[in-house]
């Protein structure tokens, strides 16, 4: 059985957890406190030598980052197959994963905002501002990208990729109590995919391990 090391709030391991469920995986999830500090530890920084969550094992085989998770899960279990038959959609379903994982995960992984507190005295109001910011110039560009969609999701009318990527910012946007109202098409594509059991199995609040 597949092992998900992950933080059952952090973004990139909803995103995994998702795909997960979409394709009907079992696996077994493996809490990994990032608050506490387990990331840090020696063990687990030998199995995965950049600390950070989420990390898969497959058997004897582990992979780290969730976008290369997600394509490993889609290209060894293709039932359900999360990247279109078109060049040209799967390269815009791919275009939107970039834009999300470039332009807001790596701001605001735990690591650099711990580092910024610790190295530049920012503080918990500043990070929060530092992380509201990247993700209203992402979803400003990400809105306007799919504003003219005639598709039920971010690409067409099937579930992709880029659908499991936005999903978990829109909803760590919606905790941070951040005003979406100029971004209609990311929250109906939120709210639609959310319907899906996979989605809300996938949704933090749901995890065994969420304290």
């Amino acid at each position: 059985m597949l092992k998900l090391y992950g933080y059952w709030r952090s973004s990139a391991t909803f995103r995994v957890r998702i795909v997960l469920g979409l394709k009907g995986i079992a696996y077994e999830q493996v809490a990994v406190n990032l608050r506490g500090g387990e990331q840090k530890e020696k063990a687990y920084r030998r199995l995965n030598p950049q600390g950070l969550v989420p990390f898969l094992v497959d058997g004897e085989w582990g992979i780290g980052q969730s976008v290369a998770i997600m394509e490993y899960l889609d290209e060894t279990y293709p039932a359900y197959p999360l990247l279109p038959s078109s060049p040209q959609e799967r390269a815009r379903v791919r275009q939107i994963v970039d834009m999300i994982a470039c332009d807001v995960h790596p701001l605001n992984n735990l690591r650099v905002l711990n580092y910024l507190e610790s190295e530049f005295g920012v503080r918990e109001a500043q990070r929060e501002s530092w992380y509201h910011h990247w993700i209203r110039e992402t979803f400003w560009a990400l809105e306007q990208l799919l504003a003219s969609s005639s598709g039920v999701y971010c690409v067409g009318n099937e579930v992709t990729l880029a659908d499991c990527m936005l999903v978990p910012q829109v909803y760590n946007a919606r905790r941070y109590n951040m005003d979406l109202s100029d971004y209609p098409t990311l929250c109906r594509i939120h709210d639609r995919c959310m319907a899906l059991q996979a989605f809300a199995d996938a949704a933090p609040e749901r995890q065994s391990d969420a304290s």
